[in-house]
């Protein structure tokens, strides 16, 4: 949505973005296209409705490293806890904490 915002912007257009969350109250019945249109003219012409900012590029790029980063340390975190419970389930105990897994993982001991 931000792509075609800033897309809009560079052809000359005011381009506001309306969260989904302050549209939400002037939804009236059942979601359909156009009563999510309705809703969505009468949020704009509130006068204290607030707009959300429109994102550059650089900013959206930032934005989608964090989120993998967020996601990688999610990954990492689930495996390393599996392996603690596949090591348990042969009786080797591994402490808790990443260093502590990477390590034994890295001397092989037991």
């Amino acid at each position: 949505m931000r792509w075609t915002a800033r897309r809009l912007q560079a052809l000359g257009h005011k381009v506001r973005l309306i969260p989904a969350q302050f549209v939400k109250p002037y939804v009236k019945s059942n979601k359909s296209d156009i009563i999510n249109a309705e809703a969505i003219a009468e949020a704009a012409t509130r006068p204290t409705m607030r707009f959300a900012a429109i994102k550059s590029e650089e900013q959206a790029d930032l934005q989608a490293l964090h989120r993998v980063r967020d996601q990688m340390i999610g990954t990492r975190t689930h495996l390393i806890n599996q392996t603690r419970a596949f090591c348990l389930g042969i009786r080797h105990r591994i402490e808790t904490g990443r260093r502590a897994v990477q390590a034994r993982l890295a001397t092989g001991s037991r």
